[in-house]
């Protein structure tokens, strides 16, 4: 009789953060892109995106102009708010994805195979009479793994490229 022992290897850990234009965005994927460092994890940058105008359900299917146009200002968004955090050459482990729709069920979706989900917000978010933003109050009722919330201050610069992030 021959016992055979079975080695695997465990899968590489993933972060998501979703991302949009904004100062608490680009802590949020600095933060989240120098834990993935440290894990060892893939990080993958969600910026979701929805269209202005719904179709109706009757409408003929085909390429629409308005749509082409908002994906690829999200698509620029998305490019943007990668450079801001990482310069010209993205460092390597990364994927970023432009997905269309709610950006709270997108963050829920893609929550269910990650193990880390970052978020941003602004620290002032008291001040409006709520503790988080819709899809952050989304995220923390749906998010199917642990969700981070970095906080910058109202009106906050975003942080400088290469510099290391502080977590308090």
């Amino acid at each position: 009789m021959s016992l055979e022992a079975v080695v695997t290897e465990p899968a590489q850990q993933r972060i998501v953060v979703g991302v949009k234009r904004s100062a608490a965005s680009l802590a949020a994927l600095r933060w989240a892109a120098a834990e993935a460092r440290l894990r060892h994890a893939i990080l993958h940058v969600v910026h979701a995106w929805e269209p202005a105008a719904r179709r109706a359900s009757y409408a003929i299917l085909g390429d629409n102009p308005v749509g082409g146009q908002e994906r690829l200002r999200a698509n620029d968004n998305l490019a943007a708010i990668m450079r801001a955090a990482f310069g010209a050459e993205m460092p390597a482990g990364i994927t970023a994805e432009v997905a269309e729709g709610m950006a709270e069920r997108v963050l829920a979706q893609r929550s269910r195979d990650t193990g880390l989900l970052v978020l941003g917000a602004t620290a002032d978010a008291e001040m409006t009479g709520r503790p988080a933003g819709p899809v952050i109050r989304a995220c923390m009722r749906s998010a199917r793994c642990p969700l981070v919330i970095i906080t910058t201050a109202a009106g906050a610069l975003p942080p400088v490229v290469n510099v290391p992030v502080a977590v308090s």
